[in-house]
């Protein structure tokens, strides 16, 4: 029997970020230099498959310092750390690596600026996040004050209206942010924002890529994790610009083939953590069920590049 034909639209720029791909770099070449187990606090990158690949190798995932040995290297991962981190990792002499990207690593040296300034700092950013922790976690507790919604500018209890500023989660949707930048703009006109917008690079092209296929398809495969900010906000963005079915997969075997049943298009693009493979392995569960045919929809091309820690290149 002859298959149905479908039209997958593969977004690009898609998949690992520059900083994501450093993060993993950091863990590989740390286990080079100082043999397993080495200590990652957090998951280095919200992405299972990546965390697991790094866990057979030898990494050892925990939440907290405290679940490390002091005789063990230990590594912060992506998101970014409170400066609370490594002043513990250091009072006990511990050898620690920090793989925070650096575009992470640029909104915390914005908010210690602001606040040398003299400005008390509100971030846009999701409560509980471990980007947001790090980030609120540069400052003294109430000199960082957390807004996720619209609505939450209306009510934000801050000291000095004329004397504020406001950082972003790097992984955020750029839409949903340019909304709650205008709310604080309305309601604090001296509000201080970044020389450079917050949300990164990647974050942005990806959800550009989204918006041009969206509109062309009958769904939207997002490949990431649940717990991944930007994936999630890849899903949002599709159903936002006209896609009437957009759906996270963490992989192939996640697929609600139901739902696709009747389509002709589907779009395909994976959030800043996910490996290519976990793409391939999607694009190959729909040639065993349709007569597939690949168009790429490329946005923009990326060709940035962090380098690692010193500690590790020596």
């Amino acid at each position: 029997m002859s298959k149905q034909p479908l039209t997958l639209y593969l977004a690009a720029p898609r998949g690992f970020c520059a900083g994501v791909d450093r993060a993993i770099k950091i863990v590989e070449m740390a286990l080079e230099k100082w043999g397993a187990p080495v200590y990652v606090r957090h998951e280095i990158v919200h992405n299972k498959f990546v965390v697991d690949g790094l866990r057979d190798k030898g990494a050892v995932f925990v939440e907290e310092l405290d679940d490390c040995p002091d005789d063990r290297p230990v590594i912060f991962s992506a998101h970014g750390v409170a400066k609370s981190v490594p002043a513990e990792a250091t009072r006990r002499n511990m050898v620690y690596v920090d793989a925070t990207c650096p575009l992470v690593s640029k909104v915390h040296v914005e908010a210690q600026r602001h606040s040398e300034a003299g400005l008390q700092m509100i971030m846009i950013g999701h409560k509980g996040h471990p980007e947001t922790i790090g980030t609120m976690g540069q400052l003294p507790e109430g000199e960082v004050l957390l807004v996720e919604t619209v609505d939450d500018v209306t009510t934000v209890p801050v000291r000095d209206p004329d004397n504020i500023a406001y950082v972003t989660q790097t992984t955020l949707s750029v839409d949903d942010t340019k909304d709650i930048v205008a709310s604080l703009q309305a309601r604090f006109p001296k509000i201080v924002g970044p020389h450079k917008e917050d949300i990164c690079y990647a974050t942005t092209n990806r959800q550009e890529a989204v918006k041009a296929i969206a509109p062309k398809v009958d769904a939207m495969l997002v490949v990431g994790a649940p717990n991944s900010s930007n994936s999630r906000r890849l899903v949002e963005v599709g159903s936002k610009a006209g896609c009437n079915y957009a759906q996270l997969v963490m992989r192939a075997e996640n697929i609600d083939w139901r739902a696709l049943e009747g389509i002709t298009s589907v779009g395909i693009t994976a959030g800043a953590s996910a490996p290519e493979l976990l793409v391939n392995e999607v694009i190959e569960a729909f040639r065993d069920r349709f007569d597939v045919t690949v168009e790429t929809i490329e946005t923009a091309v990326e060709n940035v590049e962090f380098k690692v820690p010193r500690v590790l290149r020596t």
